[in-house]
């Protein structure tokens, strides 16, 4: 069984709507953030302030690796398929889904979250800048592109279709 990779920007609902399609297909969900915060015991912004952000990354790819095979859905932090070799570590273990949300819709979810480094740390131009530059990696990097303006349950279904 393929691993389903869920890829998309901050806010379009990697983690929402993939809990809800891998119990619609019987499989375990994987939250990569949360998988790195349990390993590490910090959260995603502890690590980014003691650590670095490069740091992390390694930490996602070498979360890549270990979890590729599981044939779980994992929603992937928003920049984790950004790097070609977690890119090719998605394609070889499974499917990548870009969930492509507008960028206003992103950023109403995001703007005031003190989760989230990236965004809590820039402004609205900052981070649609960031998104303009990543959506054609997301384009590129990904098997299936579904467009994520419909409600997670709906977004789930048309996934669960696409695979089938």
């Amino acid at each position: 069984m393929k691993t389903i990779f869920l890829c998309g920007f901050m806010g379009c609902g990697k983690s929402t709507i993939g809990r809800l399609l891998a119990k619609k297909l019987g499989r375990n969900f994987i939250d990569l953030d949360d998988h790195i915060e349990k390993t590490q015991g910090k959260s995603i912004s502890e690590i980014f302030q003691s650590d670095g952000e490069e740091f992390f990354r390694r930490l996602e790819t070498d979360s890549l690796k270990t979890l590729g095979k599981s044939g779980a859905v994992i929603a992937t932090g928003g920049g984790a398929l950004l790097s070609e070799q977690n890119a090719r570590i998605a394609a070889e273990n499974g499917v990548t889904v870009f969930i492509d949300v507008p960028f206003d819709i992103c950023y109403q979810r995001i703007k005031n979250d003190k989760s989230r480094p990236i965004a809590f740390n820039s402004t609205k131009e900052q981070l649609k800048e960031r998104y303009d530059a990543r959506r054609p990696l997301y384009r590129k990097n990904s098997s299936l592109i579904v467009s994520g303006d419909t409600t997670p349950l709906e977004t789930a279904a048309k996934i669960a279709q696409m695979l089938i």
